[in-house]
C-alpha cells in the first residue's frame, strides 16, 4: 500500500462507495468494507482507478465484527477514516422486530462510536489525520415510521459537534456529513422496509454530489455540510418550528401507503 490510507465502512454502494472513488482518485490506498459480498465488486473497480484496495466482508453490527475490523486496520497510519456505514428501519415502531431494532441501533450508534474513539486516539497520538462521519438531516427532526433512524442519526449530529469543539485546536479534524434523501440503495434494501413509504418514489439528491461534498468539506477542514438547497432550508427551520409540525412533515414521507 502507499503511505496514504483511507478506510471506508458501508463502502459497497452509495455514499460510501463515491467517498471511496474520491480518496482512490487523490492517491489514497483502501481499506474497505461493507456486510455485503458487494464489497469485492466495489473493489474491482476502484482498483481500475489504479488504487490499492483490500475489501473485507464483516457485520458492524456485531462487536465481533467490530473487533475483526479493528484488528485489521490497528497497525495502520489511517490518513483519512470515512465512518459511512448505517442501515434504516422504516415502518412503525411497535410493528419492527426488536432484533431489527437491536441491529439499526448497534450498527448505527455503537460501531461508529467504538471505532471513532479508536480511530481518534490514534490519530491523536500520530498528530493528525481526518474523519468523516455521515450523519443526515434526519437528525435535526423527529420521524415518525422513521423513529429508531432520525434517533441514531440525532445522536451522531450531536455526538460529532462535542468532538470537533473538544479537538478544535488539536491536530485531528472530524466532519459531519448530514444529507438529506439520497439515491442510494437505503431505500431499496428489503429488511430496511422502506420501499412503501411516499419518500421511496420522490425525486433524492444525486449520491455523487452529495458524497463530493462531504469528501471536499472534509479535506478543508469543516465541521459540517449539509448538501442541496432543501435539506439546507430544514435544518434551518429545525431550530424554530415546533417539533409536532415537524414531526407531522416527516409522517408524510415515511408513512406507509
Amino acid at each position: 500500500m502507499t503511505d496514504k490510507i483511507a478506510v471506508v465502512t458501508g463502502a459497497s454502494t452509495g455514499l460510501g462507495y463515491q467517498l471511496a472513488r474520491f480518496a482512490a482518485e487523490d492517491g489514497y490506498s483502501l481499506i474497505i468494507c461493507a456486510d455485503e459480498e458487494k464489497i469485492h465488486e466495489a473493489a474491482d473497480k476502484l482498483r481500475r482507478l489504479g488504487a490499492e484496495v483490500e475489501p473485507m466482508v464483516v457485520d458492524l453490527a456485531t462487536r465481533h465484527g467490530v473487533d475483526s475490523f479493528w484488528q485489521a486496520i490497528a497497525d495502520r497510519e489511517i490518513d483519512l477514516f470515512f465512518a459511512n456505514a448505517g442501515r434504516a428501519l422504516g415502518e412503525a415502531f411497535h410493528d419492527q422486530d426488536w432484533a431489527a431494532i437491536k441491529r439499526r441501533i448497534d450498527l448505527n450508534l455503537l460501531q461508529t462510536t467504538s471505532l471513532l474513539h479508536r480511530v481518534g486516539r490514534k490519530m491523536h497520538a500520530r498528530g493528525s489525520g481526518r474523519i468523516l462521519v455521515t450523519g443526515s438531516i434526519g437528525g435535526f427532526v423527529p420521524g415518525p415510521y422513521d423513529a429508531v433512524y432520525n434517533a441514531t442519526k440525532a445522536y451522531l449530529d450531536s455526538f460529532c459537534y462535542a468532538l470537533q469543539d473538544e479537538w478544535k485546536d488539536g491536530p485531528v479534524t472530524l466532519t459531519c456529513l448530514m444529507p438529506g434523501p439520497t439515491e442510494t440503495e437505503v431505500f431499496d434494501r428489503p429488511e430496511n422496509d422502506l420501499a412503501d413509504a411516499p419518500i421511496a418514489e420522490s425525486q433524492k439528491d444525486d449520491p455523487v454530489e452529495v458524497a463530493r461534498a462531504g469528501y471536499d468539506a472534509m479535506m478543508r477542514g469543516e465541521r459540517g455540510v449539509v448538501p442541496g438547497v432543501t435539506s439546507k432550508i430544514l435544518t434551518m427551520l429545525a431550530g424554530v418550528v415546533p417539533q409536532s409540525i415537524l414531526a407531522r412533515v416527516h409522517r408524510a414521507g415515511a408513512k406507509p401507503e
